[in-house]
C-alpha cells in the first residue's frame, strides 16, 4: 500500500496540466466575465438562490459538515438532496470531495496535504486542481478515506455522474430565461463559488486570527466566512472538526449553522455535535 504522502500534494505533481479541469475552469471563467455584459435582474436573483443552494446547502451543510465530518444526522432523503445541491458547485462528486477533505485534515499543512499554502498561495487556491495528483484519487484511496460513502450506491453513482445536475439546471435556465440566465445562474455563480471555497484552502491558512493552538496554520477569517456562509471560521473548525457549528462566538456569523439549526427545529436533523467552548472563550463572547 503506497502512503498517501507519496501520492498527493505538490511534491507528487509532475507538472502536467489536468487538461479537462483546465479547459472547464477556463470556460467557466470566460462565461462569468461574459455575464457582466448581460445584466438581467431576474437572472441575478436566480443566481443568488442557486449560489445559496450550492454553497450553503450543498458544500457547507452537505459535503462538509454532514458527509465529511458527520457533525449531525439527517434522513437519507435529505442527505441525498444536500448532496445533489453540492454537485452544483462543480467541486467534484461527494466521494472525491470527502476523501480530499479528510486527507487535508489528516495531513493539514504537512506532507500529504493536497492544498497547503506552505507550497505556495496559488497552489493552495487553485494550482492543486490544475496540476496536482489529488485530482486523480484511485479506488484504493477513495475506499480508505470514505468507507461510509463508498458503500452507498447513491453516493457512488453521483460521484461518477456529478456533472449531470449542473447540466440539467443549465438546460432549465436556458429554457426559462435564455443566455443571461445561463451566464449568471451557471457560469458566474459557479466561478464565484469555486473561488470562495478555494479561499478556505488558501486565505484561511495564511491570514486571520488563531483562537486555538492547532498543529496546522488554520485561521479564522470574517471576510472568508462572509463569502462562504460561515466556512471561514477555519481555526475553530480545525480545533473541533466534528462540530456542526463553526462560528463559536456570538459575533462569528455562521449561516450554515443557522441552516442546520433550522433543520433541527423541523425535526430533520438530530445528534447535532457542537464544540464545548472553554470558559475564557465564553467570557470573550459575552
Amino acid at each position: 500500500m503506497v502512503p498517501v504522502t507519496e501520492i498527493y500534494g505538490r511534491k507528487a505533481s509532475d507538472g502536467q496540466i489536468n487538461w479537462i479541469t483546465a479547459i472547464a475552469m477556463t470556460a467557466f471563467h470566460l462565461g462569468a466575465v461574459a455575464a457582466l455584459f448581460f445584466i438581467d435582474y431576474g437572472a441575478i436573483a436566480t443566481m443568488i438562490v442557486l449560489w445559496w443552494a450550492a454553497g450553503s446547502l450543498g458544500i457547507g451543510m452537505g459535503y462538509h459538515r454532514l458527509l465529511t465530518h458527520r457533525g449531525y444526522k439527517t434522513p437519507k432523503w435529505m442527505e441525498y438532496f444536500l448532496t445533489i445541491c453540492g454537485t452544483l458547485a462543480l467541486e467534484g462528486g461527494p466521494i472525491f470531495w470527502v476523501a480530499t477533505h479528510r486527507i487535508h485534515h489528516q495531513h493539514s499543512d504537512q506532507d500529504g496535504d493536497p492544498h497547503t499554502p506552505r507550497e505556495g498561495t496559488y497552489w493552495a487556491h487553485m494550482g492543486w486542481i490544475m496540476t496536482g495528483k489529488a485530482m486523480h484519487h484511485d479506488t484504493e484511496v477513495l475506499a480508505r478515506y470514505t468507507p461510509d460513502l463508498s458503500k452507498d450506491r447513491f453516493h457512488v453513482l453521483l460521484t461518477t455522474w456529478h456533472w449531470v445536475p449542473q447540466v440539467v439546471v443549465g438546460l432549465i435556465l436556458l429554457a426559462f430565461g435564455g443566455i443571461p440566465y445561463v451566464l449568471w445562474g451557471t457560469f458566474f455563480r459557479t466561478t464565484y463559488g469555486l473561488h470562495a471555497t478555494w479561499l478556505v484552502n488558501s486565505a484561511t491558512h495564511i491570514w486571520g486570527s488563531r483562537r486555538f493552538a492547532t498543529r496546522d496554520d488554520s485561521r479564522n477569517s470574517w471576510w472568508v466566512a462572509a463569502l462562504t456562509f460561515g466556512e471561514g471560521w477555519h481555526n475553530n473548525h480545525h480545533a473541533h472538526p466534528v462540530s456542526a457549528r463553526h462560528g463559536l462566538a456570538w459575533y462569528e456569523i455562521d449561516l450554515n449553522w443557522i441552516g442546520i439549526s433550522v433543520l433541527k427545529m423541523l425535526g430533520l436533523a438530530w445528534d447535532v455535535k457542537v464544540a464545548k467552548v472553554r470558559q475564557e472563550m465564553e467570557e470573550e463572547a459575552a
